[in-house]
């Protein structure tokens, strides 16, 4: 029998995925290639000021998407483990599905540890450096920044390519 509940659920476990996991592969794959190129081929700074500021807009555009996607991921996700046949509590790890499922929630972690490194420090640290440049004075530390920004982000892609993974593993049994 159809639970309407549990299809709403799903729904939005799946729209905040996409969200998400979408969001960082359009940064990994598209965006910040094509910035990168068109910094390295710049002109003029100015040029590359817009093109950082662009990003900048992006990326105070996605983060509260991020977390948002992030708190319907874990109310919706318990939902749905409370109700699987396989979930044998907490760390009940007796069962191919319980392990795949653990994984993948050791990889969340990981995400949502790379996104408070990058929301609480990296980000507001770029934010200065970014500031005492447009002022015209000396951030020798910002393409540093930005360089660590770009490694995080290919990072917290990459996990969630595999959280993708350990979903369609448990998926399949």
């Amino acid at each position: 029998m159809l639970d309407p509940l549990h299809i709403l659920s799903l729904i939005f476990h799946l729209l905040a995925t996409v969200i998400w996991v979408g969001g960082l592969l359009l940064m990994t794959i598209l965006l910040l290639p094509e910035i990168q190129a068109l910094i390295a081929a710049r002109k003029d700074d100015n040029e590359t000021s817009t093109l950082v500021r662009f990003l900048d807009r992006f990326r105070r555009r996605f983060y509260p998407l991020a977390n948002l996607s992030l708190g319907v991921l874990i109310v919706t996700g318990i939902y749905q483990m409370e109700r699987s046949p396989y979930y044998d509590g907490v760390l009940g790890l007796n069962n191919d599905w319980s392990r795949a499922i653990f994984v993948k929630h050791l990889a969340v972690l990981g995400m949502v540890g790379i996104g408070a490194i990058m929301q609480f420090s990296l980000i507001p640290a770029l934010d200065r450096a970014a500031l005492l440049r447009q002022r015209g004075k000396d951030a020798p530390e910002l393409e540093r920044l930005r360089v660590r920004e770009r490694h995080l982000i290919q990072l917290n892609t990459a996990l969630g390519v595999f959280v993708l993974i350990c979903t369609a593993a448990a998926s399949s049994l």
